[in-house]
């Protein structure tokens, strides 16, 4: 793996993680606000006090999927550098169209969010995939695992009144496995794994 990869699979690392922290502790000092409840993006809609942070926190994320994807397509993870890349994409959509500024936008927050999540729960399902054909069981397994639960729990966000808890478990287990996977690359896991076959 090249030096320009290795650094942009950092962007694995440090987008999600930027992404979860502003949004657990934004959701602590906003008023009023329930992390059961409520979804995340109420933390970045036109009037919310937490707005700066969760909107930066969103770029910050679509930048740092972007760069992850450059590495993953550099990288032995098959077609889910595309998802990746689209959640990114799709991120900065969330990021400028904020909820609560008039009803075409936020139809227009919802394409976006919906496709965020779609295309995040993808790349690790299409990682798995991949990933057991390449004969990396264990990390197929884990990729698959957090692709199904993020696609179940951003799925039952559309039904019930805990859609911040269900987003919540869902996102968490898609980042989950970008940063685990994004830490393989700079390991060189599997292209290790890929060079003995």
């Amino acid at each position: 793996m090249t030096p320009r990869t290795r650094r942009c699979a950092l962007g694995g690392i440090v987008g999600p993680v930027a992404f979860v922290g502003t949004w657990s502790i934004s959701g602590l000092v906003k008023a009023r606000y329930s992390a059961l409840h409520d979804p995340i993006s109420e933390l970045a809609a036109v009037h919310a006090s937490t707005r700066i942070a969760m909107s930066t926190a969103f770029v910050v994320f679509a930048i740092g999927m972007c760069f992850y994807a450059w590495a993953l397509r550099s990288g032995p993870a098959g077609p889910a550098w595309v998802t990746a890349a689209t959640s990114g994409i799709a991120t900065i959509g969330v990021a400028t169209f904020p909820l609560h500024h008039s009803a075409s936008v936020d139809r227009l927050h919802g394409v976006f969010a919906g496709t965020g999540y779609v295309t995040l729960a993808a790349t690790a399902l299409l990682s798995a995939a991949y990933l057991s054909r390449l004969g990396v069981h264990s990390w197929a397994g884990v990729a698959g695992v957090a692709g199904g639960v993020c696609a179940i729990s951003l799925a039952l966000t559309l039904v019930g009144s805990y859609e911040g808890l269900f987003q919540r478990v869902g996102l968490t287990a898609g980042d989950v496995w970008v940063v685990a996977s994004a830490i393989a690359l700079l390991r060189g896991d599997w292209t290790a794994t890929r060079a003995r076959r």
